[in-house]
């Protein structure tokens, strides 16, 4: 795939169209700073659906992968760490504006941008079925995922702020439906469609590739509602993402300024002040006693060594390396702050103040951000080292399809069959980014042995696993297959309790874990017939509490 560097270029021409038209002859019936629909170019509308949609897939993995652990999150309290501002962003780019947030290059929403194409479209000869495909594809992947995040969602009255200047939410289930239509709509549109040179950042205008993911988002929904039959439909009809080929991504570019297109947590930790995101100690510490053949991706060790763990303690550095560990740490075993051999990181909920670690906490790896391979060399991270921020945001890969299909099969057996194929997919992929890191010592690759080796002990533990301890493989396999694209790990938790053997939060009683999100506080704000939540326990459609094998923590 492309760079994001000529498409993001792109939106900002298309701005100044927006907001800047100048003309010879004033119709003073039109603001000349408003661009009317008929004039407006439908491959800049559907760049910008893009990235607004990119930007969302960054904003909710991110999300989730806190909540689970896969991510680190900091605050003691889930309702204080998550108020109704949380979704601001996610809420706008999906339906009108999306000036909200950090990688944010889009003025307007997906859904404002669908509708103007549709007009454009029907006024047209020119036939942009591809345009409207791909964003009914992915407007009904935001709605899913909103209802996902906060129970509900607007479809029915959004859009129409003629009619409904106030639009109401509509009920779960109900807005899972009109999505499963939309993809239905954007299955037809993309049936032989032209991409009329329309920049696409995902699959280059590859129809067969989108039609494939619209299948995929199809079984995401069935999956999530536990529909086995309407699931196993689509999967006897064969044409899904079921090859890394195939997988669904955000490719990301090197380029430091003007603009920065370089994967995000790239930008964030290869600094010349040093690493700025503290990872996941229930991560690093899960795949470093499982020897996962993936951790020298994922992460890249700054230190060799972590005080508290293999290094005397030390306050300034790690304060929490010097505390004895509350009960509830103790009663369950759990490492409270210092995971050994340099995963320096944080545990779940530490709210301590940021010390001067940014040249020793591990900083993220070349996959799938396009940081170091990490070789042992402990030399540090800075401006252009390793992959150079050319990384990607995962959003559903083939892998991730395989652990859907497990958690679906009628077997353990099947099971089994489809966690070795989700581990195969899944470290074939990861390896294939060590190539970005040119100055690694890719000596330290696990080799081919090894990484069978690996995936048959994994299997085998499952198939000799009884109970909590085969779900807690199965589901730490998962978990750790979506590191760097998280958006559907806060599901899985919220359908199954598993994995149990997740960190506690540091505070004892840190509230009732979240089952949605706040609704959007400027929603709330500027929608007389909304009223917030009081509450993170407000249940999705899709959740039923007897399902849980463990409780959520």
């Amino acid at each position: 795939m492309k760079s994001f560097l000529k498409y993001i270029t792109i939106v900002f021409i298309a701005g100044g169209l927006f907001t800047a038209c100048e003309t010879t002859e004033l119709d003073l019936r039109i603001s000349p700073n408003d661009l009317a629909s008929d004039q407006a170019d439908p491959n800049l509308l559907l760049t910008s659906i893009q990235l607004a949609y990119a930007t969302n897939m960054q904003v909710l993995s991110d999300r989730s992968g806190e909540l689970v652990r896969i991510d680190y999150m900091f605050g003691r309290d889930y309702f204080n760490n998550y108020p109704g501002s949380t979704l601001n962003g996610v809420w706008s780019r999906t339906y009108s504006s999306g000036g909200n947030g950090v990688g944010d290059f889009t003025g307007v929403g997906i859904l404002t941008n669908l509708q103007t194409l549709e007009s454009i479209d029907e006024a047209s000869d020119t036939d942009y079925s591809f345009h409207i495909g791909v964003a009914k594809t992915l407007y009904a992947h935001q709605l899913m995922l909103l209802v996902d995040f906060l129970g509900e969602a607007a479809f029915s009255e959004a859009g129409n702020p003629g009619e409904f200047p106030a639009p109401s939410l509509d009920e779960g289930s109900s807005v899972y439906a009109a999505a499963l239509s939309l993809l239905d709509e954007a299955a037809t549109a993309l049936n032989g469609a032209d991409n009329l040179g329309a920049a696409d950042i995902f699959y280059a205008g590859d129809t067969e590739k989108w039609i494939k993911l619209v299948n995929t988002i199809r079984l995401k929904a069935y999956y999530t509602t536990n529909n086995t039959a309407a699931f196993n439909q689509v999967i006897a009809g064969g044409n899904f993402i079921s090859d890394n080929d195939d997988d669904f991504q955000v490719q990301y570019g090197t380029s430091e300024l003007q603009p920065d297109d370089r994967h995000p947590d790239y930008a964030a930790d290869y600094t010349p002040s040093g690493a700025n995101i503290y990872q996941s100690n229930w991560m690093m510490e899960t795949m470093l006693n499982n020897d996962d053949p993936r951790i020298r991706y994922y992460f890249y060790r700054q230190v060799d060594a972590t005080p508290g763990a293999d290094a005397p303690a030390n306050e300034e550095d790690l304060a929490c390396s010097l505390v004895v560990p509350p009960q509830h740490y103790q009663d369950g075993g759990f490492t409270y702050c210092s995971v050994p051999n340099g995963y320096w990181g944080r545990s779940h909920g530490n709210d301590e103040g940021t010390p001067p670690d940014n040249f020793k906490r591990a900083a993220v790896g070349v996959y799938p951000a396009g940081g170091r391979f990490d070789d042992n060399s402990f030399d540090g991270v800075g401006l252009g080292l390793g992959g150079a921020g050319a990384g990607i945001e995962p959003i559903m890969l083939a892998s991730y399809v395989d652990f859907w299909r497990g958690a679906m099969a009628a077997s353990d057996a099947e099971r089994a069959n489809f966690l070795r194929a989700g581990l195969e997919k899944s470290i074939e992929k990861v390896q294939s980014f060590g190539s970005l890191d040119a100055n690694a010592d890719l000596s330290f690759e696990p080799d081919a042995a090894a990484v069978t080796s690996y995936i048959d002990g994994i299997v085998a533990d499952f198939n000799a696993a009884t109970g909590d301890d085969k779900e807690n493989i199965y589901a730490e396999q998962y978990f750790t297959t979506l590191y760097g694209g998280s958006v559907e790990a806060w599901t899985y938790y919220r359908k199954t309790g598993y994995p149990n053997t997740l960190l506690p939060n540091w505070e004892p009683n840190p509230g009732p874990f979240p089952l949605t999100f706040l609704y959007p506080q400027n929603e709330v704000i500027t929608n007389p017939g909304l009223t917030q939540k009081q509450s993170l326990t407000e249940e999705p459609f899709w959740f039923n509490a007897s399902d849980l094998g463990s409780p959520l923590y």
